[in-house]
């Protein structure tokens, strides 16, 4: 199971009241709450190996050089990414309490989660489940390699595990071509502008017929030198090529990098933590008892089902 963390502590964060506290008055809302998704998450689809990937650079430079759209409406006023200061004095907890539970937390410097995920999901020797409310990561999706989205953006309690087949039926695309439907419809929440008078359903059926957006390129070229219409919707071929700067640059932005160099982990699902102590400690001063306990309870019970 690959944790995109990121999504799922600020769903905590907003889906927790913000009453919940330590002891001294610290927000601990997302941290509790993300602890209780994951007890959830491990109940419901009993992983034996567990990764948290995090954001080492939410923005990285490399994809604002192609696209500087990218996710530019969310940069606050100090170059940051807009979280709510109530939500970032947690997230070095979060941290810390993975490293005393030992859960495996993994980010590199200049990549998102989303490409530790994509990572790990590609090199996996096992069935994957990528846990994230992030539409993006359907992408991923891999009958052959058993990588299924559990998306949680209805909740974590009815997250639904998505396949390729879940993937065309919603959106009548191959089940692994997200990512090229994406880059082509645009999607504002990414800074993605699309291509101009190109929506969902032409989206859908241009990807459908050529598979890529360098296929789509190639073919609207093509088409637009033979004078012919090449298999395009009525006037979608002089779209696409009004759009081929933008097509041109934008999958290395859209694509999540599979290639990433990972540090040395240790991803076993555990049911006792690796440092007990700090853990108390942790516990104890931020009020977590309950959580980590039904978490630990969660993962101990993937094992006793086992045997």
């Amino acid at each position: 199971m690959l944790l995109d963390t990121p999504s799922l502590y600020f769903r905590a964060y907003y889906g927790v009241p913000d009453s919940v506290t330590a002891p001294d008055g610290t927000p601990v809302n997302a941290i509790r709450g993300l602890l209780d998704f994951m007890a959830r998450l491990v109940r419901d689809f009993r992983p034996t190996r567990l990764v948290a990937a995090m954001d080492a650079d939410w923005r990285p430079a490399w994809r604002v050089e192609v696209l500087p759209s990218y996710k530019a409406h969310r940069v606050g006023p100090d170059g940051g990414d807009q979280t709510p200061d109530p939500l970032a004095v947690q997230v070095p907890i979060i941290e810390e309490v993975f490293a005393a539970l030992g859960v495996a937390t993994v980010g590199v410097a200049g990549y998102e989660a989303d490409d530790v995920i994509g990572t790990l999901a590609t090199c996996a020797d096992c069935p994957v489940d990528v846990v994230t409310g992030d539409r993006d990561l359907f992408q991923l999706v891999d009958d052959d390699r058993g990588v299924r989205i559990i998306y949680t953006a209805r909740g974590v309690g009815s997250a639904t595990a998505w396949d390729e087949a879940a993937v065309t039926a919603k959106y009548a695309i191959p089940g692994r071509s997200y990512g090229e439907f994406a880059t082509l419809r645009g999607d504002p929440s990414d800074g993605l502008p699309g291509v101009a008078g190109i929506g969902e359903k032409t989206a859908a059926a241009l990807i459908s017929r050529f598979g890529t957006v360098e296929a789509l390129l190639a073919a609207a070229q093509k088409a637009a030198e033979s004078g012919d219409d090449g298999g395009f919707p009525a006037g979608a071929r002089a779209k696409v090529l009004a759009g081929r700067d933008y097509l041109a640059s934008a999958p290395v932005v859209v694509r999540v990098a599979c290639d990433v160099e990972l540090p040395t982990y240790d991803d076993r699902l555990r049911t006792d933590p690796v440092d007990p102590e700090r853990l108390v400690e942790l516990s104890t001063r931020w009020g977590l008892d309950g959580s980590l306990n039904r978490y630990l309870a969660a993962a101990r019970s993937v094992y006793a089902t086992a045997e």
